[in-house]
């Protein structure tokens, strides 16, 4: 059985070095599926309703999972445009299933943000325009971790 684990947060909450440290741990047979590179990278596309990326990354989840991997998926995945997609893909799988929401104060990411190579890329004042405040979905049990917690892999 293949696992689907899902870490959802603001920008700068850390989910892309928790979901990177994940595949790490578990070497080969694990993909990295994250939502920046597919959404901005691959299609070009805004992170707004309507879009295609909540679709896309669903269907390459699961082309990965039916063909043997285990997923790590990573995103803000806003609920509010993800979650029917993040839905039919727990629905879909048959294998154990995990998500989780990190936590984060807006004043830690900013602080966060600060010390990212992509600093440059986007302003505090968009960070804060994004920013959605226990942004949780409502159809599963995720776990959220708070943002004090040190112990997230191991």
């Amino acid at each position: 059985m293949r696992t689907l684990v899902v870490i959802r947060g603001n920008s700068g909450s850390g989910k892309s070095t928790v979901a990177r440290e994940v595949r790490h741990q578990y070497g080969r047979g694990c993909a990295l599926v994250e939502q920046d590179y597919l959404r901005r990278m691959v299609l070009g596309e805004r992170d707004r309703q309507g879009g295609l990326a909540p679709t896309f990354i669903a269907h390459a989840v699961s082309f990965l999972l039916a063909n043997g991997y285990h997923v790590v998926l990573e995103g803000i995945l806003a609920a509010d445009r993800y979650s029917i997609a993040l839905d039919e893909l727990r629905h879909a799988h048959r294998g154990p299933t995990f998500f989780f929401y990190l936590s984060v104060s807006l004043e830690e990411t900013l602080r966060r943000h600060r010390t990212r190579p992509q600093a440059a890329e986007f302003t505090a004042d968009q960070m804060r325009s994004w920013y959605q405040a226990e942004d949780l979905l409502r159809f599963t049990g995720e776990r959220v971790i708070p943002e004090a917690s040190t112990s997230l892999v191991r």
